[in-house]
């Protein structure tokens, strides 16, 4: 009988939102082999995301794609003795970066499983692992599950993770209170990394208006960009009662993650956010543009979604412009209408005063 793994590696190299997807796959494996070791190899800008996740015993940040070639190949290989250190015996690679090839030929495990990218078939990168698992399932949950098909598990973990501390839990409801907020509230993110992946300030403003006639106060946050600051500036001026915007850009993924999960819906587009929503079990209503939106919805199925692409054509991805808001097909008045939908007609009174 072939010895359980011990030491294991998962490789995904993407943004937030991919790392937050990634977490079905490090529960399936802590589920199969409960005493293992599980170790994350990812980009070093998106550790905050997974930092609380009990599930994983370390995480291995690599400098991110905007640094040049010479500093990634340096920090690789520094990298490169932590990991052969912890001796492996099983490594799970769920990302395309070329570096990725290097890494696992150093690594000693005895079974070195890939996802079979198309834009990865030369013959080093094939022979750099043990088993090439093609792609299967419409959605990237089901997608990155599908590579452990050669292990042969039986049980699988479908959920995505999204963990927190009681500190941070403390620390919105404290800060909630300072705001002023005394009701149900929405949390809304109406940015994102990329113009295209934006709804119109207006059209947000309108839909805090909706909400705040029915009694629900709106907490607006983001990323701590003066971009994003002015986004949320721009929507909480067009409002006629102005919403919570004293958490934008301050709340590192964790408290975010507790904010959200007291929230009682989340609005937003397609961003890291409405991935968190969807992991802490809060309603979710979320707008897409011109990508995928069946492949990198938010993975729960309290959720109402609007796809530009139901209002008309949307352009294939090579020939995006990057700088146009696709999402502002989508009237304002059919996210207020979802909001009806979601939520009770009027709001109930919360108490900040005491930890819940």
């Amino acid at each position: 009988m072939e010895k359980p793994f011990r030491k294991i590696l998962v490789i995904k190299m993407r943004f937030h939102g991919d790392m937050l997807l990634t977490t079905p796959v490090i529960s399936t494996l802590k589920q199969n082999y409960p005493d293992a070791d599980i170790d994350l190899l990812l980009y070093q800008d998106t550790i905050p995301i997974l930092s609380e996740n009990p599930e994983i015993n370390a995480l291995y940040g690599i400098s991110n794609k905007r640094v040049g070639v010479l500093e990634k190949i340096k920090n690789a290989f520094s990298l490169i003795g932590t990991l052969r250190a912890n001796r492996y015996d099983l490594v799970i690679n769920l990302t395309d970066q070329w570096i990725v090839a290097f890494i696992v030929r150093c690594l000693g495990a005895r079974m070195k499983i890939s996802q079979d990218f198309a834009n990865r078939q030369s013959a080093f990168w094939k022979k750099s692992f043990t088993h090439l698992v093609p792609y299967s399932g419409e959605h990237v949950v089901e997608r990155t599950l599908s590579a452990l098909q050669p292990l042969g598990l039986q049980r699988y973990v479908t959920e995505t993770t999204m963990s927190y501390l009681p500190e941070h839990r403390e620390k919105m409801r404290q800060q909630l209170r300072q705001l002023g907020v005394t009701r149900q509230y929405v949390v809304i993110q109406p940015t994102a990394r990329q113009p295209f992946k934006c709804w119109d300030n207006d059209k947000f403003s309108r839909v805090i208006d909706a909400l705040e006639s029915r009694g629900y106060q709106v907490v607006l946050t983001s990323g701590p960009s003066a971009e994003d600051l002015a986004c949320v500036d721009d929507i909480a001026r067009g409002c006629k009662s102005r919403p919570v915007t004293g958490l934008a850009g301050k709340t590192r993924f964790p408290e975010l993650a507790a904010l959200i999960d007291r929230a009682a819906l989340f609005i937003g587009v397609d961003s890291a956010p409405g991935h968190i929503a969807a992991a802490v079990k809060t309603p979710v209503i979320c707008l897409f543009g011109a990508t995928d939106h069946v492949f990198w919805r938010p993975w729960t199925d309290d959720i109402i979604q609007f796809w530009a692409g139901d209002y008309q054509p949307m352009p294939k991805r090579h020939e995006r412009d990057r700088s146009k808001k696709y999402l502002s097909v989508i009237p304002a008045e059919d996210v207020i209408a979802a909001t009806e939908k979601m939520l009770p007609q009027a709001a109930q009174v919360i108490d900040m005063g005491a930890p819940q």
